[in-house]
């Protein structure tokens, strides 16, 4: 009978396949606790005083928009200090509390809205005539397509 001597390039090739399996359970297991963490993300819960509210929208219309003012119930008297509806494709959103850090900096989606209801807000819309903005409850001018516009949005104090 023969002897056996060992193939380096077997060796290397048994090697290479068990660092190829190792790695695609690897990618498995972070692949399915990322999707586990956005699911739990997900949830509908008790959102804190200010954070934007995103629901899904149907398609925007482009019929006059209705201030949500004018829509809300008696019951619902709690009125954001800015309110966002994108109205176009896409509408980039920067929105940072005054002086301080920044709520919002992404973008919209067609039909998408944001509120939120800090005391001070610093906004940059980068083309304002894609957008519906209400501040306090009063809708605001649209801007002139491709426009840019950056104001502030003040807490109005009942009275």
């Amino acid at each position: 009978m023969g002897r056996h001597r060992s193939d380096p390039m077997g060796i290397a090739r048994l090697l290479l396949v068990g660092v190829a399996i190792l790695v695609v359970l690897v990618l498995i297991v972070v692949g399915a606790l990322s999707l586990i963490g956005s699911l739990k993300s997900d949830e509908p819960g008790p959102s804190p005083a200010g954070s934007a509210q995103v629901p899904q929208g149907g398609p925007a219309s482009s019929a006059p928009p209705v201030s949500v003012s004018a829509v809300r119930t008696a019951a619902d008297t709690d009125i954001p200090t800015l309110f966002v509806e994108c109205r176009a494709d896409r509408c980039p959103l920067f929105v940072r509390a005054s002086g301080g850090d920044v709520v919002e900096d992404r973008e919209l989606g067609k039909g998408q809205q944001a509120s939120y209801s800090e005391a001070g807000l610093e906004v940059v819309l980068d083309d304002a005539s894609t957008v519906y903005v209400e501040v306090n409850g009063r809708p605001r001018p649209p801007g002139e397509p491709g426009e840019r516009q950056s104001f502030t949005a003040k807490r109005a104090t009942p009275g």
